[in-house]
């Protein structure tokens, strides 16, 4: 049998080449070629056929056919103009990458060898090259507007001359290249450091960087903790000039300041916090008025007494927005001279509080009101333990009025609910740590009466204090002001219906479709839940189905809580908002006329942004250390259950403690398995063998990997849902029973075969 002969390059005069050519430029007018590629697409790459090329394009240069916009590449001349976008990029751990542009359906995507150097969150504009079957785009990145000014953590590699940073986040798919100067800090092999990227130079396969800040060595604690915070860009410490003008504020209470405040030093008045608390911003008072009628005082620290706005320390306040509450550590929007001296409502010491005053009835119900400043004295400082206590059964100090204040509580929580309040109650999971930040072990917190007695007087002075500026009053210009709401958006309906879908699998229904039925039904469902095995994933997922609180000028109530009104007033030593709203509502009880809304919302806009990203950086804090737990049980069995599905990998959140890991589907081969979205679970393609959300099933601990705070898991077997019985996967046998071809062609459809390697990044970016 004769071997086919391979097929022979296309053999044209130089006239046709020439035709041919200029058709190829025209056919992808924002395509940038070199002499190779268009010698290698008209014919054979060899020297003699190069110069030929060369030729022809210098001949379409002379004419202006084309243009040469990089050193040996060559486009259409105006080709850029015909079908160009700018966007921002959203680079892959490949090196591919996908250009999201405002008004598109679709992100572009990018092969790695288009990108022209440009990194995650650059502004870039990008040409298309080629539209696919499906109507995606594939392009090429042709210029970088703006490079992202993001700085970087990362580990280094060090050499004599020169060294290396490899990045922590999966963003940076290259190392960056660092020159060693006499300016350069001083860099020891395995340090965690920060790192700016200054140039890319064309000829340099890396991007060339900078060391900002030096953290130590990867996998100390502190290193660790502080480079959490400057992945997510928060600070980790504060300058000398705020902490100067912060020690400078002054603290004596003048006689002015008595004066012109209400005096509550003579009415019984505590904190209730967590035993290890360092500031106290909020504190009850109680006095019986009457036969069934009692003032309830909640005193906030007048944290805006002291910083005046536009002051250093305001500056820097409104600048991080929030506080933030890594695994290990608390790290402050103020100075300490702030939120643990003259703004913490220590026992025994006089305080300057601006407070909500309620008078209220036997049922809880709000008789009277009254906002402003006022100056108070602790009597005592309660852990959530000891208030417990009291309200468990026990003895002590002030149990009267603690357990006045309990069942006010109940009275003020079960109205709330009946109106529409939805109660989501999840175990808040803690680390145990040594002295040197070592997880030894994880605990669970409770949410108790004590910490729900506080919880509903806070929630009724913020409901009351956005209602009081928020009701119109009357007509005109100040009918309305300009106020900083905290806004809960009703359920996305799609996301609602998902919810309802997937709870049926559990045998529980879920008839409401909209509205404050949802609220009703909701809380149904987390009582009958309650205690089963089911409780964490489906409050999860429910959790999941609500939208997003946030901050703005523009109130839509909380639908959450079911309130008209709400608003931040009761922690402003650790959020900005909440002092916005003491100055607002000084403002108005002043008489103020509306202050500029385009200049809060602005502010809300901000605020909202850190307070996500605090959070972000407080569950990779919480990542990191369950890794670190993990370390040395590499190779143990763990019971779990699925916690998320994609179509990357299968999330288990283990049993006893609630840490999570990823079974990647790559490593499970008894089948070849894909991922359905509607039904929350991955599908194997030849025996149909399904792993859905809320799965009990069996792992081994495969890798630990701090860097990524990655935990790679094995899975070994599921539970069967009535008998408990343990179904094992059988390792090693999908090629026997399956084709590998029949299962990955719907994959490829539409693909490039320079696409093809980077598969799994489209399809994680298509369900976006």
């Amino acid at each position: 049998m004769t071997k086919k002969n391979k097929q022979s390059a296309p053999q044209y005069t130089p006239t046709q080449r020439a035709a041919v050519i200029t058709e190829l430029f025209q056919a992808f007018p924002e395509k940038k070629y070199t002499i190779k590629g268009l010698t290698t697409s008209t014919g054979t790459n060899n020297k003699e056929e190069r110069d030929l090329v060369r030729g022809i394009v210098a001949g379409l240069l002379q004419a202006g056919t084309i243009e040469e916009i990089a050193d040996g590449k060559y486009r259409l001349k105006g080709g850029a103009a015909i079908r160009s976008y700018e966007g921002e990029v959203d680079m892959t751990p490949s090196g591919a990458a996908y250009v999201k542009v405002e008004g598109l359906p679709q992100d572009i995507y990018i092969h790695s060898q288009n990108t022209g150097h440009a990194l995650h969150g650059d502004q870039v504009r990008v040409s298309i090259t080629r539209r696919r079957r499906d109507g995606s785009m594939e392009g090429e990145i042709t210029d970088i507007i703006a490079r992202n000014p993001k700085r970087y953590v990362g580990v280094v590699e060090l050499t004599p001359h020169y060294a290396f940073v490899k990045v922590d986040s999966r963003k940076i798919p290259v190392d960056i290249y660092i020159p060693l100067h006499d300016d350069t800090p001083h860099l020891e092999n395995g340090e965690k450091v920060l790192v700016r990227i200054v140039d890319w130079p064309d000829n340099m396969k890396s991007p060339l960087g900078e060391i900002v800040d030096v953290f130590g060595q990867a996998g100390d604690n502190n290193a660790e903790m502080h480079a959490i915070l400057a992945e997510f860009d928060l600070p980790y410490h504060f300058e000398p000039e705020v902490e100067e003008a912060a020690e400078a504020i002054p603290g004596e209470i003048t006689a002015q300041d008595y004066a012109e405040r209400r005096d509550f030093r003579e009415v019984t008045t505590f904190t209730i916090d967590p035993a290890d608390a360092k500031d106290f911003d909020d504190a009850l008072s109680i006095r019986k008025l009457g036969e069934d009628r009692w003032e309830v005082g909640v005193h906030i620290a007048d944290v805006t007494h002291y910083v005046t706005p536009g002051s250093v320390v305001d500056t820097e306040g409104e600048h991080r927005a929030t506080s933030v509450y890594l695994v290990d550590r608390t790290v402050p929007m103020l100075p300490e001279r702030l939120s643990n001296e003259l703004c913490s409502l220590r026992p025994h010491e006089e305080k300057l509080c601006f407070s909500a005053v309620f008078e209220l009835d036997a049922e809880a119900k709000v008789l009277s009101q009254w906002f402003g400043r006022t100056v108070i004295l602790s009597d005592r400082r309660f852990t959530y333990d000891e208030a417990q206590a009291l309200i468990e059964g026990g003895e002590g100090e002030l149990k009267e009025e603690v357990l006045t204040l309990d069942t006010l509580a109940k009275k003020l929580r079960a109205d709330r609910f009946r109106h529409g309040s939805i109660g989501f109650e999840r175990e808040e999971v803690k680390f145990t740590l040594d002295e040197t930040g070592k997880p030894l072990g994880v605990v669970f917190k409770e949410s108790k009466d004590a910490n729900k007695l506080i919880e509903e007087f806070m929630l009724l002075a913020n409901r009351r204090v956005a209602e009081f500026v928020g009701r119109k009053r009357g007509r005109g210009a100040n009918a309305e002001r300009t106020f900083v709401y905290r806004v809960h958006d009703e359920p996305n309906a799609d996301k609602l219906s998902s919810f309802r879908n997937f709870i049926l699998r559990f045998g529980y229904t879920f008839k409401a479709e909209g509205g404050k039925g949802v609220a009703k039904e909701m809380n149904k469902l987390m009582s009958k839940i309650r205690g089963k095995k089911e409780e964490n994933v489906i409050s999860t997922l429910a959790i999941r189905s609500m939208a997003k609180a946030v901050y703005t000028t523009d109130n839509i109530g909380h639908y959450g809580l079911a309130f008209d009104y709400y608003t931040h007033f009761t922690s402003p030593i650790r959020r900005y908002p909440d002092m916005m709203v003491h100055r607002l509502l000084a403002h108005y009880l002043a008489g103020g006329k509306s202050v500029d809304k385009t200049t809060y919302e602005g502010l809300c806009e901000h605020c909202s942004d850190m307070e996500l990203r605090a959070a972000e950086a407080e569950r990779a804090s919480i990542k990191y250390k369950m890794v670190e737990f993990m370390l040395d049980k590499l190779g143990e069995e763990f019971d779990g259950s699925i916690s998320g599905v994609t179509e990357w990998g299968i999330y288990v959140e283990l049993k006893d403690t609630h840490i999570e890991g990823m079974v990647a589907l790559r490593d499970l081969d008894d089948d070849y398995y894909e991922f359905d979205a509607e039904s929350y679970c991955v599908r194997g393609a030849a025996r149909g063998r399904t792993f859905s959300l809320g799965d009990e099933v069996r792992i081994r601990v495969l890798r630990a990997d701090l860097a990524r705070k990655q935990l790679d898991f094995e899975l070994i077997g599921s539970y069967d849902f009535d008998t408990k019985q343990l179904h094992p996967i059988i390792s090693g046998s999908r090629r026997a029973e399956a084709n590998p071809l029949r299962f990955s062609q719907p994959e490829k459809k539409g693909r490039s075969k320079s696409d093809t390697a980077t598969k799994k990044n489209k399809r994680k970016r298509s369900s976006r």
